[in-house]
């Protein structure tokens, strides 16, 4: 799924959050956006998730307004999970649908399997650690073969394994389904590994967008090279 951005704002009172003329993210890659604290970048994912609505522009997905509920999700950086087992967790969007339980007990075992869940199935979410949260929400998330998946700082408070596991399933997802994600990063060395494309958000604006080798190689504007570099953005 292809989303284009045009012309979207974002105002809290007299402060506009974001203000972005063009923007395009392309379908099947995995986009990741960065930039410092403040620079709008959870609003425009929540946004482009159809969970906030922009003061003006519009976001079009595959060419069309209307915002296909039923064909993305989103992952939050602290994810809610329904009190019961992780079993249960992901199989819950796969119930609700409707799925047959052969196959919804098919895909939560792979699932897991790919997230080193299996042994954690039948235990219930309480007392689970931050990495083990993560990745139950994102198995959930993956559950029902979305063809758009955004993520807010999934990684963020976890180990490295659970974060080497996470990403390998996001790479996996994109080579063998097509999926498109969006991922907002503050971790460059995380966007470096796994993103096509890199977005750099600003006070709200677009700094720079472009091919991930690119933008980390020979970018276009000073203020991306700071950036990628470990310089502050004022």
């Amino acid at each position: 799924m292809e989303l284009a951005v045009q012309n979207l704002k974002k105002i809290y009172g007299t402060h506009t959050v974001l203000d972005i003329g063009k923007l395009m993210l392309p379908s099947g890659r995995i986009t990741a956006i960065v930039g410092p604290n403040g620079a709008g970048k959870s609003t425009l994912l929540s946004i482009l998730a159809g969970l906030l609505e922009a003061d003006n522009g519009q976001v079009f997905y595959d060419g069309q307004e209307e915002i296909p509920r039923e064909r993305m999700t989103m992952v939050f950086q602290e994810p809610y999970l329904i009190s019961s087992t992780v079993e249960k967790n992901i199989a819950w969007p796969l119930k609700i649908r409707k799925i047959p339980g052969q196959e919804i007990s098919r895909r939560v075992k792979g699932l897991a399997g790919e997230l080193g869940l299996v042994p954690l199935l039948k235990r219930r979410v309480r007392g689970l650690s931050l990495g083990e949260v993560q990745k139950t929400a994102l198995a959930r998330a993956l559950s029902f073969d979305p063809e758009m998946l955004f993520l807010d700082e999934p990684c963020a408070s976890i180990d490295p394994s659970a974060t080497l596991e996470i990403e390998r399933l996001l790479a996996k997802r994109k080579e063998e389904s097509g999926t498109t994600i969006v991922i907002v990063t503050h971790d460059l060395a995380q966007a470096r590994r796994l993103a096509d494309q890199v977005v750099l958000l600003h006070r709200g604006k677009v700094l720079e967008s472009g091919e991930a080798e690119k933008f980390f190689s020979s970018p276009d504007r000073e203020e991306t090279r700071k950036f990628t570099e470990g310089g502050l953005l004022i």
